[in-house]
């Protein structure tokens, strides 16, 4: 049960809660079984559910026979399907939220049937299918529909390419019902949706609907255009006939390797584990790659690997007591999209972004999400006003995936990207022919360009002022103290006396004891202590290495890496000024389009003035070169990911670079050596995945000092 869930107090306003949640569950799986059009999303139907399973709890009495909590599916819902008699039925399964939820599970049927294995799988966002073969022969494809019922889609299921029309090998039963989901990969739903969007249609929500509609189609032909899969995991009705029953059916993990034998396919990613603590390793795990899969998951499902146990355990009258789904916490919520607004950056890149009505989502509460550019604005088909889908992958920046098209009222309205610059009002124009982004052209008087720009400079990426953050950098802008960043300098204690932000506001209140100790107290004007502060900030900033100040620059595609590149092999501003282009493009990292970029960039007066007055200020302009440093790792592409002890992340690539290497963001075939630490994830799951060598930080520190041959 949800924390903020409140059970009413008194029978009469629990039973008028409890038929309103009826009613409203019932109407969403009508839309999720029958229209493959949710409007809400799973977290928020769960919550609904978990709700009415609370109110139930308390008042015994309002449970009816065919309480959603007691049921599965939607029944009676009309899809244009004859609906057939499933065998065996097709239950649900009961849902756990968090590791306590499932170490609780664990201990339920521990209790019942002592210590056992437990098989791990992920749990596909896809559609439920039972597929009975007669002597080994396809006969018949039913959805899960109420589970003692389901709609016949035989047609449909025959021209999905990985479902065999015979099953293969010898042991083959007299009767099956075959289990499993139907889903379509993420690529190639990405793929349609594409398709989509060029002929000027609405993109399909998620991969789960798009497949539940596609399964559904009159036509078959239609079906067979759609690239859906299939992962069978389970077994219903089963006759053997005169065939020998296999004995490997005993255990649940047998069973996919008999499915397996038959030609069937199985998911790669199941595991055989005991005790909560080996349990709890793998759902984490999983949970960390979740988005390196084929097909997209909502979670894992544990069953009891002993079939004799599963049989000793039972079911209630909708789940069985021996499985269970873990439902990872949701990074895809649906939410209102209230408006879209544009935002300038400091390269005078103007990009929309949608306002929300909060949403919690993936840990965190979301307002705002980009929206990247006009095209994406029109490829995505958002309208202000839609309910949106939100998705928030563990620290990935929020994204609307797209619109529920289902809940649209018709008060929604369509977005015009603006013609002018919200900040200065200049015309915003492409810098080149074709370009998907807009610009502001005014990049030296923009007030929005500037205050960006200067924020930036105070990021941890650049030079790691920590008080010149975004509110600092605009007070220091519309006070008129910085024209742009190139007296930054140069502020004094006189010029943030003009600011604000950064001033007491009232006179110092002293204590007794300060007053008489003779401490004279600021007055209101005087400069605060976060003033101060960011004074002693810039101070220490001018230390920082060149390519902390390259970065600072703002120069358009010269990230970090770039920069540490011009850095290393020019050493000093100076040289890097004087280098031709192709000289510059010559560097590792670099190439022409950075190259064009830094030569166009110095032919601008005003951004010349700011390194000349950031020199003359005594900004560091050229490093010392470190001949003592041994080149251990030259020639070497390594990644680094997770939390070292000994290295900061920066640290990290700096440690690589001044060897010799190179610190690659990304795993590929190409990376030689992978560093993982504590909390790795894609990375490390990839790495291993491509076989390649993966060192602990003790291993990376004797790689630094000794090369390949010391690991």
């Amino acid at each position: 049960m949800d924390p903020v869930t409140e059970i009413p107090a008194d029978a009469p306003a629990a039973r008028a809660r409890h038929a309103a949640l009826v009613q409203e569950i019932e109407e969403h799986r009508s839309r999720y079984y029958g229209d493959d059009a949710p409007t809400i999303s799973d977290a928020e139907y769960d919550a609904l559910e978990r709700e009415l399973r609370a109110i139930e709890a308390r008042y015994p009495e309002l449970v009816e026979p065919d309480s959603p909590t007691l049921t599965v599916g939607s029944a009676g819902v009309a899809t244009g399907f004859a609906s057939v008699k499933h065998r065996e039925r097709m239950m649900s399964l009961d849902n756990a939220f968090s590791l306590e939820d499932v170490e609780l599970w664990l201990a339920r049927v521990g209790r019942e049937a002592g210590d056992h294995e437990v098989v791990c799988e992920p749990k596909i966002d896809g559609l439920s299918i039972s597929l009975t073969y007669e002597n080994g022969v396809l006969t018949q494809g039913l959805t899960r529909g109420d589970g003692t019922q389901g709609e016949d889609v035989t047609a449909n299921v025959r021209t999905i390419r990985t479902i065999p029309e015979r099953l293969a090998g010898d042991s083959i039963p007299a009767l099956v019902e075959i289990r499993g989901e139907v889903f379509m990969p993420v690529k190639q739903f990405e793929a349609l949706n594409e398709a989509l969007r060029a002929d000027g249609k609405a993109p399909y929500a998620n991969p789960r609907n798009t497949a539940a509609g596609s399964l559904r189609q009159k036509d078959p032909g239609v079906t067979g255009q759609r690239p859906l899969d299939l992962t069978t995991y389970a077994l219903g009705a089963l006759e053997w006939g005169d065939t020998e029953p296999d004995a490997r059916l005993e255990r649940q993990a047998g069973i996919y390797d008999v499915l397996a034998d038959w030609g069937l396919p199985v998911t790669e990613h199941a595991r055989v584990l005991r005790g909560a603590e080996a349990i709890d390793g793998f759902l984490r795990e999983l949970e960390a790659k979740r988005h390196s899969l084929v097909h997209e998951i909502d979670g894992a499902v544990l069953k009891v690997n002993d079939r004799s146990v599963q049989r000793q355990l039972g079911s209630t009258s909708r789940a069985p007591r021996w499985a269970i789904a873990y439902k990872f916490p949701p990074e895809e919520v649906h939410t209102t999209l209230e408006d879209i607004r544009v935002d300038v950056g400091r390269t005078g890149r103007v990009t929309p972004y949608g306002v929300m009505t909060p949403v919690t989502v993936a840990g965190s509460t979301v307002a705002y999400a980009t929206l990247h550019n006009a095209h994406e604005v029109a490829r995505k088909g958002v309208l202000i006003g839609d309910t949106v889908v939100l998705r928030k992958a563990g620290d990935v920046i929020p994204e609307i995936v797209g619109p529920v098209v289902a809940a649209r009222t018709g008060a929604e309205r369509e977005w015009t990207m603006p013609a002018e610059c919200p900040s200065c009002g200049t015309l915003l124009a492409e810098q080149k022919e074709g370009d998907k982004d807009l610009r502001c052209p005014n990049s030296q008087f923009c007030p929005a360009q500037i205050t960006d720009r200067i924020a930036f400079i105070g990021s941890r990426g650049a030079l790691d002022v920590e008080v010149l953050g975004e509110k600092a950098a605009a007070a220091l802008v519309e006070s008129g103290v910085l024209a742009n960043e190139a007296a930054l300098f140069d502020l004094t204690e006189d010029d943030l006396r003009r600011v604000p932000m950064l001033t007491y506001e009232v006179d110092e209140k002293l204590t007794k004891k300060q007053i008489e100790a003779g401490v004279e107290g600021r007055k209101a004007g005087d400069v605060a202590e976060n003033g101060r502060k960011l004074l002693a900030n810039l101070a220490d900033a001018r230390t920082r290495p060149l390519w902390r100040v390259i970065v600072s620059l703002s120069i358009r595609h010269v990230g970090p890496t770039a920069s540490r590149a011009l850095a290393t092999a020019f050493v000093s501003m100076d040289a890097i000024r004087a280098a031709d282009e192709v000289a510059l493009a010559d560097v590792d990292g670099v190439g022409p389009v950075i190259a064009r970029s830094v030569i166009e960039w110095f032919t601008v007066d005003w951004h010349v003035d700011i390194v000349e007055r950031w020199a003359a200020a005594g900004v560091r302009m050229e490093d010392e070169r470190d001949e003592s440093t041994p080149q251990t790792l030259a020639g070497l592409t390594i990644v680094a990911t997770g939390s070292l002890e000994g290295f900061t992340r920066d640290g990290v690539k700096e440690a690589i670079i001044s060897r010799g290497g190179k610190a690659s963001g990304s795993v590929s075939k190409n990376t030689d050596f992978v560093v993982v630490g504590e909390n790795a994830g894609s990375k490390a799951t990839k790495a291993e995945e491509l076989g390649l060598r993966i060192l602990s930080e003790a291993e990376f520190v004797a790689l630094l000092e000794g090369g390949p041959e010391a690991v």
